[in-house]
């Protein structure tokens, strides 16, 4: 049986309507997800863009692979600049959130 990194993942700021307005979702990831490296948040970007996002317009939440500008990433609860960004290696009972702060007007 393949070990696996559970953790959890939410969206908030208008983000869980490209993920049909669930907000919160359990993923389970092999430990080896990552080209046998274990998975990164990197890694989970790229999951979550192929495997739980509904919304055809991955642009409002990735550009250029990247996480968009102005979309607030935390690691259990602290800024993931300080964690290492997208470098971050997931651990089971992590957290991330993922925080929209751009809003129409």
């Amino acid at each position: 049986m393949t070990e696996t990194v559970d953790i959890t993942v939410e969206f908030t700021g208008g983000l869980e309507m490209l993920f049909d307005n669930v907000s919160k979702h359990s993923v389970s990831l092999a430990k080896d997800a990552d080209d046998g490296k274990p998975p990164t948040v990197g890694y989970l970007v790229k999951y979550i863009c192929n495997d739980l996002m509904k919304d055809s317009r991955k642009e409002l939440f990735v550009l250029n692979g990247n996480v968009r500008p102005g979309i607030l990433v935390l690691i259990n609860d602290s800024d993931w600049e300080l964690e290492g960004e997208d470098k971050y290696e997931l651990a089971t009972k992590d957290t991330i959130l993922f925080v929209s702060t751009l809003h129409g007007g």
